[in-house]
């Protein structure tokens, strides 16, 4: 199924196994060649990112018609097939169990990624819009998922991570939190010392999207040495979005 097919760009779902593994190769590029991310299933000789969720996941692709390339990737990742998969891939960072027996429809969002070549335009937009087309048809309620900045420096990334605790944590029925094993405190910097413009400079840009639509994070972070990242957990009810928010979300501008 087609989602959006505009003049140069296309969003659906994967078709086909060269489909999944162009996606893949993205993944690669991206995460294991830019952010230097490792993994046990990791492909080097082929240059393939891919781990156990990939068979259990819906890969919404964004294709460039003009190159006939997958420029963009969105991993979606629903109950029933986490339930086949053995559980959702931000289990092993967070304790979901609040929106899991929440009663409401959830979605995982993952391995979000665009080619270095078409990042800062429409691209995101339009993989936003096949986003949102694809929660519309699942009547899907709250989306999550892990988000990363790079490096595993807490000391470097404290303004940044306190800011994202004492202004955006999510409500209390919402509020999932870090594996007690390897929970990371996000409050580090005390209100009064804390540098709010230059935190929200060290906010990689698609936090900063999902806080302007009305996003939250969980309590505490996750120190990924695999992919050499320190994770916070993102949630977005989109019940609650504005109106302005929910033109964003679904790639419509004015």
């Amino acid at each position: 199924m087609t989602i959006v097919n505009a003049a140069n760009f296309e969003v659906r779902l994967a078709r086909t196994a060269s489909e999944l593994r162009a996606a893949q190769r993205l993944r690669y590029d991206v995460f294991v060649t830019e952010l230097g991310a490792r993994g046990a299933l990791v492909d080097h000789d082929q240059q393939l990112e891919k781990d156990s969720y990939d068979p259990f996941v819906d890969h919404l692709i964004l294709l460039c018609k003009r190159t006939n390339q997958v420029v963009g990737v969105y991993r979606l990742l629903r109950a029933n097939a986490a339930e086949k998969a053995g559980g959702f891939y931000s289990e092993n960072e967070y304790d979901l169990t609040l929106l899991k027996q929440s009663g409401r429809q959830i979605l995982e969002l993952g391995r979000s990624c665009l080619h270095r070549d078409y990042r800062g335009g429409a691209a995101m937009h339009f993989l936003w819009s096949g986003l949102a087309s694809y929660v519309a048809q699942h009547r899907v309620e709250i989306l999550f998922g892990v988000a990363s900045f790079h490096g595993t420096d807490i000391s470097a990334l404290a303004h940044p991570l306190s800011l994202l605790h004492q202004n955006h944590l999510a409500a209390p029925e919402l509020r999932v939190k870090a594996r007690k094993d390897a929970y990371q405190n996000m409050n580090i910097v005390p209100a009064k010392d804390l540098d709010r413009r230059h935190a929200m400079v060290q906010v990689p840009s698609l936090i900063k999207a999902y806080l302007r639509l009305g996003g939250c994070v969980g309590d505490g972070a996750f120190i990924d040495h695999d992919f050499n990242t320190t994770d916070v957990c993102l949630i977005m009810d989109t019940t609650k979005l504005s109106d302005r928010q929910a033109r964003i979300y679904s790639g419509v501008t004015k």
